[in-house]
């Protein structure tokens, strides 16, 4: 049985029609990239498999889902809030747990903001609230990951450094990717989307970048 599936879904805003019907399938293992313009209906579907999705779900949305006023750590550590009693949420926003800093300080160094640990995200620059949400779905521990262009404010380097992290911490998952060097470098599935619709679904490895490059 798949592990995210969407059957003839549509989705409309003020009355007009953004995607669908459309039907897509993601089996344990497989790693989907979503590919296509902006606007296509990407992140519309990206919500439509978080909605639908059974089980526990690591999401990335575009807008982060950050909370601004508190730090880094505790923004990431809330990645795990409810694993945990009432209590030991409210005594971690005065004193966090060794076991949490010992767990969340590894990873924030990994992605290279371990100086802004106890910075609030507000002060933060783009690229380094993307990573916040990366640490957050990362520590969360769900076996499958939901993300929105989540390095489209990194750079080369760093974007290599989170995608190879993700591909490392989950087997299964969908990513809306613009970087169709990445999507076919991290991902051994691509679909497109065109217009509300699938327009390509095919392994990575039988594709290139000029196959895919229509889609834009």
């Amino acid at each position: 049985m798949p592990l995210l599936q969407l059957a003839g879904i549509t989705a409309s805003f003020g009355g007009e029609r953004v995607l669908g019907p459309l039907s897509l399938s993601v089996n344990e293992g497989e790693r989907v990239a979503l590919v296509g313009r902006r606007g296509a209906g990407k992140s519309t579907l990206i919500r439509l498999l978080y909605q639908q999705s059974r089980g526990r779900v690591a999401m990335v949305p575009q807008d982060l889902g950050l909370v601004q006023a508190l730090s880094v750590f505790h923004n990431v550590y809330m990645g795990r809030l409810n694993q945990h009693a009432t209590w030991y949420n409210l005594l971690t926003l005065v004193r966090p747990f060794r076991r949490d800093r010992e767990a969340i300080g590894p990873l924030l160094e990994q992605l290279a903001i371990e100086a802004k640990q106890w910075s609030p995200v507000a002060s933060l620059s783009g690229g380094q609230r993307q990573r916040v949400a990366i640490a957050r779905a990362v520590h969360s521990g769900a076996p499958i990951l939901l993300a929105d262009e989540p390095v489209s404010a990194l750079d080369g380097p760093l974007a290599h450094v989170v995608m190879e992290l993700l591909c490392e911490t989950f087997s299964t998952g969908v990513i809306a990717l613009h970087d169709v060097e990445l999507a076919l470098r991290y991902c051994d599935r691509i679909v497109g989307i065109q217009g509300g619709q699938i327009a390509l679904d095919a392994p990575s490895s039988e594709l290139t970048p000029a196959d895919i490059q229509p889609l834009y």
